[in-house]
Order: structure tokens, then C-alpha cells, then sequence
């Protein structure tokens, strides 16, 4: 069956990211943040209660790989505050968001070639996206490193409340291109969340050996490898 459809993952396969939300810095910007909103708790109250309220959201999802929404935890946080205005605290919980990721982020850049093999495979084939992710995190950084307007659709696992490698993200996105599994191949850099949630579905793989991500997994292959993004293109020819 003729390939019309290249699906990609994001963070350690199009974009290079490094995140450490050990920091005490993200704790004590929130803190200091939030007394300007009438809210005035230290920083280790801050890490606690956004733990829980995680923790608590996990369990609450009943699923084998439970995805959270960040800005519907600070929204829980911001409520128990007592910030009881619907409107103003879900504005409050998106920029509380923003700065968690904002000041826990060391680094955020594209893969070396990226743009320029995205750009002579979309003259051939649709290009859609599935990524482990925030929305309100994954779409901002996606217009940041210059790749808004590359992939329909763009499929978020913070949407749907679970994660890869459950089949049904991967379906998502197939039911959106109006594609079937044989029509598409899927680029990903993690061997259990992302090759072996494609096989699954029965969607060919190639796997980016990038410095992110699972390596291996039992008895799973991909039906490509690769070292470096540029090679995505003679992966996608030896598989079309």
C-alpha cells in the first residue's frame, strides 16, 4: 500500500529538550509569583501540593499509562487557595504552568537537519505529529523552534489523559489523516513508547537513536534505524 503519511514524535526526535523540575527555583517563583495574587505559601508547600494534586489526578485517570494536564492541576491548587473565580483562576493556572516550565528549562532547539528534511518530505506526504505532552507547553515550543504550520494534526496526549504507548493515541491520529496503519510511518526515538506503540497498530517504524529515550525493549525492533535526523529521508525511501 502506497505511504501517504509520515507521523512523527517531538521532544527527543524533532526537538532537542532538557527540563529539571528538581529546582528549587521553579518552587520559589511560583511562591513568589502567587503573593501577588493573594496566595502565600513557601516553596516546599508549593513542590508538595503539586505532587499530590498529580498524584492524586494519575489515580484518578484508571489508566495503564496515565497522562496528567498540568494546568488542570494548578487549577485544583489555585481553587483549594481559595481563587474561586473560573475565568481568573484558569487564566492564573496557564501562566503558573508557563513559568514551571519556563524556569526549569535548560535547553530547547531542533535536531540538526530538521527543518530541511521536514521540508522536502511535506512536498510529498502528510506530516502529522502524536507527542507525550502539555499542550500548553508543547504548542508554544513548537512556534519557538519555527514548526507551527508542518503537521495536521497535531495529536497531544495532554488532551486525552493518557500517554504512548497506548494504541489509541497512534489510532487518533490515523482516524484524523483518514489513513490506514500500511499508509504511514512513524518517526520516533524511544523503542518501547514510541516503536513499539506504533507496531500495535501495525504501523511501519523508524527509530532515532538520539540522546533521549528507551533504547531497547523486548522483543521489539523498529523497521529502520537511524543516527541522525537527515537519515530519516533513506529510511522513509527503504520503507516506501
Amino acid at each position: 500500500m502506497t505511504i501517504k503519511g509520515i507521523v512523527f514524535d517531538l521532544y527527543g526526535t524533532l526537538i532537542d529538550i532538557e527540563t529539571d523540575e528538581s529546582m528549587e527555583e521553579i518552587y520559589r517563583a511560583i511562591a513568589h509569583y502567587l503573593t501577588y495574587h493573594g496566595v502565600y505559601l513557601h516553596r516546599w508547600e508549593v513542590r508538595e501540593r503539586y505532587y499530590r494534586i498529580m498524584k492524586q489526578q494519575k489515580e484518578a485517570r484508571g489508566e495503564e499509562y496515565p497522562e496528567i494536564d498540568v494546568e488542570a492541576i494548578w487549577n485544583e491548587f489555585l481553587m483549594q487557595e481559595g481563587i474561586r473565580s473560573g475565568l481568573i483562576r484558569g487564566q492564573l493556572a496557564k501562566v503558573t504552568a508557563h513559568i514551571y516550565r519556563g524556569v526549569s528549562r535548560n535547553r530547547l532547539q531542533l535536531y540538526p537537519d530538521v527543518k530541511r528534511v521536514l521540508n522536502e518530505l511535506r512536498t510529498k506526504y502528510r506530516l502529522a505529529l502524536i507527542s507525550d505532552a502539555q499542550s500548553c507547553y508543547a504548542l508554544p515550543e513548537i512556534r519557538a523552534v519555527g514548526l507551527e504550520g508542518y503537521f495536521e494534526p497535531v495529536v497531544i496526549s495532554s488532551h486525552y489523559g493518557f500517554r504512548k504507548p497506548d494504541p489509541r493515541l497512534f489510532q487518533r491520529a490515523l482516524d484524523k489523516l483518514k489513513l490506514k496503519p500500511a499508509e504511514v510511518i512513524w518517526v520516533g526515538n524511544d523503542m518501547f513508547r514510541d516503536i513499539h506503540g506504533a507496531k500495535q497498530v501495525g504501523i511501519k517504524s523508524i527509530f532515532i537513536d538520539s540522546n533521549q529515550g528507551v533504547k531497547s525493549f523486548e522483543n521489539v525492533m523498529p523497521d529502520y534505524r537511524v543516527q541522525q535526523f537527515e537519515d530519516v529521508l533513506k529510511g522513509v525511501a527503504a520503507l516506501t
